[in-house]
């Protein structure tokens, strides 16, 4: 294959990924969050970004929400509310789209973004299908779904980036991604690595394998909705991102994989991810962020 035809597909596999996984309007929507002027939380030197933007993130994204699953409340709010299987990709669109105004946006942006949310939360509240209440404001839920979530982000990357993080990288990535819970509603959110591992734990006894997370489980990681042609590779990242979870969470879970096997797959899913990411353009390098004085 010539280097020239090795673009061309590099470009057209990466489009496909980001248009799939942060819509069609990626680049534009990327131009706002990284261009615009004004004050920010975090600089490309912060661990949060380096976590953030990496391939690595494909696979920690399908483990957390396995492991957020597990919680019978919060799904239940899932269930009920997101249309998660009427419309999936709408879901892991808006998500990625606020992981990153909150990350590399602006602050106005960032606290816009989180008043957002906060808002729809306040609205989501009903019984699960044992008839125990639950409300997405609860500041309980919003730790576990906090601490779930970047668990599995931060285990993917230190599987799968492409720099470990240091031990005291690791601590400020747990401690920086507790600004944005802490204005979501996520009381004392966790502050360093060991503080994360105590919190995911200390939730084992509320979780559990509901119909609910059974039945998303399956969705997510049996009959994903991506044509036949592409779901090898998501595989192969669904694979890592369940390895890198404690081996009780996979047990509740159901969840039987050779880790060693597993953990070489996800190597190899997050690798092409990163590939053809790397062949197109986004934000950070086409509008890279201007001081506020300079508006």
């Amino acid at each position: 294959m010539s280097p020239q035809a090795a673009g061309r597909l590099q470009r057209a596999f990466g489009q496909a990924l980001r248009s799939r996984v942060a819509g069609r309007d990626a680049e534009d929507r990327g131009r706002v969050i990284w261009g615009r002027p004004g004050e920010r939380w975090f600089s490309p030197a912060d661990p949060i970004w380096r976590v953030h933007a990496d391939a690595a993130m494909f696979a920690g994204g399908i483990g957390a929400l396995v492991l957020q699953s597990l919680h019978p409340l919060a799904m239940a709010g899932v269930a009920g509310h997101s249309g998660y299987r009427g419309d999936p990709w709408g879901r892991v669109q808006r998500t990625a789209h606020y992981i990153a105004v909150t990350t590399y946006g602006t602050v106005d942006d960032a606290e816009a973004a989180i008043d957002a949310v906060r808002s729809v939360h306040e609205r989501v509240r009903g019984k699960d299908a044992q008839g125990r209440p639950y409300r997405a404001s609860d500041p309980h839920l919003l730790a576990w779904i906090h601490a779930a979530e970047i668990f599995a982000f931060m285990e993917a990357h230190r599987a799968f980036g492409p720099v470990p993080l240091s031990e005291a990288d690791a601590d400020a990535y747990v401690e920086q991604a507790g600004r944005s819970a802490a204005l979501l509603g996520v009381e004392r959110p966790p502050r360093t690595v060991r503080e994360l591992s105590g919190t995911v734990l200390g939730y084992r006894d509320e979780l559990e394998l509901s119909p609910a997370a059974a039945d998303t489980i399956s969705f997510l990681l049996r009959t994903p909705p991506l044509p036949w042609v592409a779901r090898p590779g998501y595989w192969m990242l669904a694979a890592g991102g369940i390895a890198v979870l404690p081996e009780w969470v996979r047990a509740l879970a159901g969840l039987r994989v050779p880790t060693r096997m597993a953990l070489g797959w996800g190597r190899l899913g997050t690798a092409a991810v990163r590939w053809g990411l790397d062949g197109v353009e986004d934000g950070r390098r086409s509008a890279a962020p201007a001081p506020e004085d300079d508006a």
